[in-house]
């Protein structure tokens, strides 16, 4: 599917991946709704754009009444501008590190939640409601392809290290419903794919200690480093392009496994 003169509604787009992945599809010609709740942020990327085709919708991904008018928005833009809806990217996230039991006591269920919420039910909710707006985007080329959605996971998915398990459940949650989203949207044209990155350069590594970051750079194989914003939004946009891959989950993690503990 090409990326041009299409509409791409991207929670989390004014920070980290998310931010990449705007100012990169916004390269190749794209249109650009970042749904955040930092609007300082967002103002940067679309200063750095110098753009009309990058626009900000102030949300909280676990507010829906604020989610639906947000992407109801984005969907009036996009028929304002004749850029169709293009692709749905989930990249808003949140890591709140807290052990199943420790001497404090049981794990703070509040705080479980939040982590749930934010990255797994904000995910649910900004897909269906841009749903409502891809599903009935005119159908292009000889496969009648409308759109793709981008769901953000982690490595964590697979090898939540010890204190992670707010954090494993809601990206394998993600994980898991990659390929059933993938199979109720087939007959609609459009694709769904999930990015598990490992450590990358984000304002949420940014906050671990530098144990954790030297922890996770020794199981790194090769590179051994954090990845790079851009190298995860090259990875979606070749997720948007290239029409075969569809229900797959793609690891982005320099061959790491992820160790039990620091």
């Amino acid at each position: 599917m090409k990326i041009e003169n299409r509409t791409f509604v991207i929670s989390g787009g004014a920070s980290g991946l998310g931010r990449a992945t705007t100012l990169d599809l916004f390269a190749k010609g794209g249109y650009i709704a970042i749904l955040d709740l930092n609007e300082e942020l967002a103002k940067q990327v679309i200063s750095a754009t110098s753009s009309s085709k990058v626009r900000f919708f102030e949300t909280d991904v676990t507010n829906s009444e604020q989610v639906a008018a947000s992407v109801k928005a984005a969907a009036a833009w996009s028929a304002e501008t004749k850029a169709p809806f293009g692709g749905i990217i989930a990249a808003a996230g949140v890591g709140k590190p807290a052990l199943t039991y420790s001497r404090q006591g049981p794990l703070n269920l509040d705080g479980f939640k939040f982590v749930i919420d934010i990255n797994l039910i904000g995910t649910v909710d900004l897909i269906r409601n841009g749903l409502e707006y891809l599903t009935k985007v005119d159908p292009e080329g000889a496969d009648g392809e409308r759109g793709v959605v981008i769901m953000v996971a982690s490595a964590a998915a697979y090898e939540g290290q010890s204190g992670q398990l707010a954090y494993s459940a809601s990206k394998g949650g993600v994980v898991s419903m990659t390929l059933p989203m993938a199979r109720d949207l087939s007959k609609y044209g459009i694709r769904v794919l999930t990015l598990a990155p490992s450590m990358f350069d984000s304002p949420m590594t940014e906050k671990m200690p530098p144990k954790v970051k030297e922890s996770l750079l020794r199981s790194m194989e090769f590179p051994k480093r954090p990845g790079k914003p851009h190298e995860f939004s090259q990875v979606a946009i070749a997720c948007i392009e290239s029409t075969m891959l569809n229900g797959e989950i793609i690891r982005l993690d320099g061959a790491s496994r992820m160790p039990a503990r620091l």
